[in-house]
């Protein structure tokens, strides 16, 4: 497959993947959002989104002060921020029109409709007036474009490096989410407000009722980062997402894509063989501060392995 073809197949489904998880992280807030908290704390949980996504001087440049409308508009609407839906969508978009020849009618049809749709939504006012809804919409759209495409397109290198592209953006979705609640949740909160806090977040990476199969007891934050990091059942796991990542890598591997499939299999064993205690001693948010950096130095393995042309 040309690195070209490739490049835009990775995308497409990775730009797809940002744009489910933007609206699983803005979800997420404005449940918390609705519990009883002081403005300060509720301003704080909106800042840390935008510094753990990486936007907050993006932010700060077109805002003076925090607020949940105005991070709702920059995160959605705003075509500038290019982790924002309508720019994910857009180039999701773009990008399976540059390889429209590879792809199926239907699942070229599902990313222009997504887009379509999704100017008609905005502009129809829907994220204002109901913006959960909104979210539920972004996600729906996400889960149709994976299954038309593991429905109907031949599994082959191009679904490979779409799904390379898919779960790679996954794990540092989930690492940053899970990052971001722990690292902003106060000690010694009241019980009921603890279990609204992981269920808001539990709900946003779609583990709610898997908690509730998995373990039949109360919500503890050390079995929300086990469940979140160490289940290879649990879909949007970090050893899940992994586990698509390293097959996939062996798939579509080639003479320079050594060393790419070595750290991801070592990273890949690292989480296979972990236990939740010893990472907690550790320290969770040094241990996923460095999972982000490894995944981050894997995307670019693979751009540089697979998608950029390699030097004559």
């Amino acid at each position: 497959m040309l690195s070209r073809t490739a490049d835009h197949l990775f995308w497409m489904a990775r730009y797809t993947e940002r744009a489910e998880n933007t609206a699983r992280m803005l979800d997420v807030n404005v449940q918390t959002a609705l519990l009883p908290q002081s403005e300060d704390a509720a301003r704080q949980a909106w800042r840390a989104m935008l510094g753990i996504s990486e936007l907050q001087q993006a932010y700060d440049r077109k805002h003076e002060s925090v607020t949940q409308r105005d991070v709702i508009e920059f995160m959605v609407c705003d075509p500038s921020n290019p982790s924002s839906i309508i720019a994910c969508l857009t180039e999701a978009r773009e990008n399976a029109r540059a390889v429209r020849g590879t792809l199926t009618t239907e699942v070229w049809e599902v990313q222009n409709q997504t887009y379509l749709d999704l100017r008609r939504r905005l502009h129809g006012g829907q994220l204002r007036a109901d913006p959960s809804q909104f979210f539920e919409w972004v996600k729906y759209r996400s889960h149709l474009s994976r299954g038309v495409t593991l429905g109907t397109m031949l599994h082959d290198e191009a679904v490979h490096f779409m799904r390379l592209g898919t779960f790679l953006e996954r794990a540092d979705n989930t690492a940053r989410i899970l990052d971001v609640k722990f690292h902003g949740t106060p000690e010694g909160t009241d019980a009921r407000r603890d279990f609204y806090h992981w269920a808001a977040l539990l709900r946003s990476v779609s583990a709610f009722e898997i908690y509730r199969k998995v373990y039949r007891d109360v919500i503890t934050p050390a079995r929300v980062a086990e469940l979140l990091m160490l289940r290879a059942d649990m879909p949007r796991s970090l050893l899940a997402c992994l586990d698509e990542v390293v097959e996939n890598l062996r798939e579509v591997r080639n003479d320079v894509s050594s060393e790419t499939e070595r750290l991801a299999g070592q990273l890949h064993a690292e989480l296979r063989f972990g236990r939740i205690d010893d990472i907690l001693a550790r320290g969770l948010h040094d241990t996923l501060t460095q999972f982000l950096q490894r995944i981050y130095e894997l995307g670019n393995r693979v751009s540089r392995d697979f998608l950029v042309p390699l030097a004559a």
